[in-house]
């Protein structure tokens, strides 16, 4: 399809590393924020026309949820009183991005074998029972199912201080990063992902030179692969 008709895309680019320069430019920079700087650059580069809303949540820390936040979601809407219905304002904006997207990239660097707060803060906002989820405990079988628009894409982009924590590693056990965005999204919808990593930070050696030219390499080859998929 030639691109002067392309139908215009919304990519949610997501960071939440605590380091808010790029590894590329700053020393002491992200690694996480890096490739995913340098996947939705390319990704622009290809598409001019695509939409992209950036959100981080590190500059940002979305509110975690309380028990004013989960009385208010399973109240239904047209019950709620003005208080949860602002409890609810950040959440319901965080969900409108989701839903409006049609490409996910996020910058997930691994903190302590999992992603960091803010992110975690993030995923709790968006996984909305009768938005993004659906229960009810009369449905027969499963009473849960997932309410996402199909056709979304995940591409979660991240950085270890360690090294060996992808499938067969030696660390595979402890990598709680790809999981810790896979089960809460695909559950509500969000099943088709990619990830790549960069790994050694903590080594600052040889090997993580490596490290980041594979992963700009795969991430340069992630968007030529995907490309096609929105044409």
């Amino acid at each position: 399809m030639p691109q002067s008709i392309r139908q215009p895309l919304r990519v949610l680019h997501i960071d939440s590393s605590a380091r808010f320069g790029r590894s590329s430019h700053d020393a002491r920079g992200s690694h996480s924020r890096r490739l995913s700087h340098r996947f939705v650059t390319r990704w622009i580069a290809a598409r001019p026309n695509d939409v992209v809303v950036r959100r981080d949540v590190a500059e940002t820390p979305p509110i975690p949820i309380d028990a004013d936040w989960i009385d208010a979601s399973f109240t239904p809407q047209e019950h709620r009183s003005p208080a949860q219905s602002a409890r609810l304002a950040e959440s319901d904006r965080l969900v409108a991005e989701l839903l409006a997207a049609d490409l996910l990239v996020i910058g997930a660097p691994m903190y302590n074998f999992g992603i960091p707060a803010p992110l975690k803060a993030w995923v709790d906002n968006i996984v909305r029972v009768g938005l993004t989820f659906g229960f009810d405990r009369s449905r027969e079988g499963e009473p849960y199912w997932p309410m996402l628009p199909p056709g979304k894409r995940l591409v979660i982009l991240s950085a270890r201080g360690d090294y060996g924590y992808d499938a067969g590693g030696r660390l595979e056990a402890m990598n709680l990063v790809e999981a810790g965005l896979r089960v809460p999204l695909g559950y509500i919808g969000l099943t088709d992902s990619h990830a790549i990593a960069i790994e050694y930070d903590e080594f600052a050696d040889e090997r993580l030179a490596a490290s980041i030219a594979a992963a700009e390499h795969a991430t340069d080859e992630l968007v030529d692969e995907l490309i096609p998929y929105y044409s």
